[in-house]
Parts: C-alpha cells; structure tokens; sequence
C-alpha cells in the first residue's frame, strides 16, 4: 500500500487532538476536507482506525498501530528533508526578523519552528531588540520584519498582531486568589522575581514608571520569562509578566493589572523594502498568535 504523506501527518494530528476537527485545525484543513482524508486512509488500509464518539475520536488497535508507525515515517522523512536541504544553497538572503523579549518567549519560536520545516530554502536571522530599537532598524533597512508594541510611533507599514497585555502572576491560591485586578502600587508592596535590568521588558517597564515609582523589592532577578513564570508559581514571589507568555495549564493566579500601561498589543512592523519572504513568515506569526 502505498500512503499518502499529508493523510499520514493529518492521522497523528488528529491522534493528539482526539478529535478530526482537531486535526484539520492543525493542518488548516476544513473538516470536511480532512474527514475525507481520514476516511480515504480507512478504505486504503482496509480495518476501522477510529472509533468515532460524540466528543471525538479514539484510536483502534490498528489505529494505534498505524499512528505509532505514521509518526516514526514523518520523523524520517523529516531528516531525509534536512539531510537533502542541507546540500541546497539558499536562494535568497536571509530573512532578518527583530523582536522584544515578549515575543521571543513563546510566539518568535512558535512561528519559526513551523516556517523553518516547511519553507528549507529560507534562512531566518532573529535578533531580540527592544521596539524603539527595532523600529530604527526597520526604518534604516537593516531588519526587514518586526514584532514590535503599539507605543512606538512609526510611518513604516504595521498590522495588528496579539495581545501583549501585562499581568500579575503568584503562587496559585496565594494573595492574588480572588483578586480581579491589582494596581502596580500594590504589587510593590510584595516580594517580587523579575527580569534582569537589560531585558526589553525591565526597559519598557522603568521608562513607564518613572522615578517617583514606588521601589519594588526584588527577592532575585533572571534572564528568561520561563525562569520567572517557573519562579512565581512555587511561590517565590508576585512577577509582571505578559499574560499569553503563560501556559494556560500553568497552576499560577493570574490577576490584570490596573495601571493603563499594562495594556498593550504586538504589532508586525514591515520594512519599506521587506523581501517577499519577510511576507510570507508574517503569515506563520500570524498563525502562532492564533494558537
């Protein structure tokens, strides 16, 4: 029997998801598309490979089976593919992304990881600058896509992107549980875990407060947002943080910050002479903030 690669990859996602409706959404597939497909995959192998319920789907012996040995296929395909790209010459100068600290924690990746396997004769040069930075760069042609937040004036081309909005986080069932929002003056009144002082964020966050802040008391500072999330949620102290750089199964008590700072958004930010492909890995950022 011979399978198809695409039927394969949309098996295992729809595996993880539990559901085909998962996995079309993972392979941006409609679900009458990838229904299809699966039922096509059925006939080709010739027993059932999901047992169809009201809430989903689950896997069938041979469903199992079948999705065991579609993953070790696409594993090694997927090294057949960088094996083979290795050899090939780009055939363009790489894409030169600039992003905050923010973005680089989660969405940056996400974004990448997918363009990168799916798009071999691209490079990607990521560099992590604060937005007045990146701005400048943009503006001089030296970086040719950006992520960068909705407070720095610019005439190049921008569209919205995500939600950047700051939070409090703390040990889940601590002094945030209950709280429906908290001012910055309040939060200072706690031991705290920050960032380091260079981080774009730490920057961002003292040019707002200014020097009639109240002085926070920071039990440690760290260079990642993951040291920090993992720091406030054992209980070492409150953090400010981006609300969608935390997990969502993260146990930790997330609580809006009441200062209109606190609010803001990821804008992309396109150079004046932005190559094609600078374009086409907006549309997988894109994609990631959806996620």
């Amino acid at each position: 029997m011979r399978y198809d690669l695409d039927d394969l990859r949309l098996f295992t996602h729809v595996a993880a998801e539990g559901s085909i409706t998962g996995g079309a959404r993972v392979m941006h597939l409609s679900l009458p598309s990838a229904s299809a497909r699966v039922r096509a995959l059925e006939a080709q192998a010739g027993v059932p490979l999901l047992v169809r319920e009201r809430r989903g789907v689950r896997l069938t012996p041979a469903g199992a089976t079948l999705a065991r040995h579609a993953r070790e296929v696409l594993a090694e395909t997927t090294r057949l593919d960088s094996a083979v790209a290795s050899y090939a010459v780009s055939r363009s100068a790489p894409i030169r992304l600039v992003a905050g600290g923010s973005a680089m924690h989660q969405l940056v990746p996400a974004a990448l990881a997918t363009f990168l396997r799916d798009h071999p004769e691209y490079d990607v040069n990521v560099s992590e600058r604060r937005t007045i930075r990146s701005v400048r760069l943009l503006a001089a042609g030296e970086a040719d896509l950006g992520v960068i937040l909705d407070d720095e004036p610019t005439q190049l081309r921008t569209e919205p992107l995500a939600d950047d909005s700051l939070v409090v986080i703390g040990q889940a069932g601590g002094i945030l549980s209950g709280r429906t929002s908290i001012a910055y003056a309040e939060v200072a009144e706690h031991p705290l875990v920050g960032l380091v002082p260079n981080s774009p964020l730490s920057q961002w966050m003292d040019d707002r407060l200014g020097p009639h802040a109240p002085a926070p008391r920071y039990r440690t500072v760290v260079p990642t947002l993951h040291a920090l999330i993992t720091l406030a949620t054992a209980g070492a102290g409150l953090a400010i943080v981006p609300r969608r750089a935390v997990d969502a199964s993260t146990a930790v008590e997330i609580c809006p910050l009441q200062d209109s700072w606190s609010t803001r958004r990821h804008l992309l930010c396109y150079a004046a002479n932005a190559p094609e492909p600078a374009y086409l890995l907006a549309t997988y950022l894109h994609a990631a903030a959806t996620r």
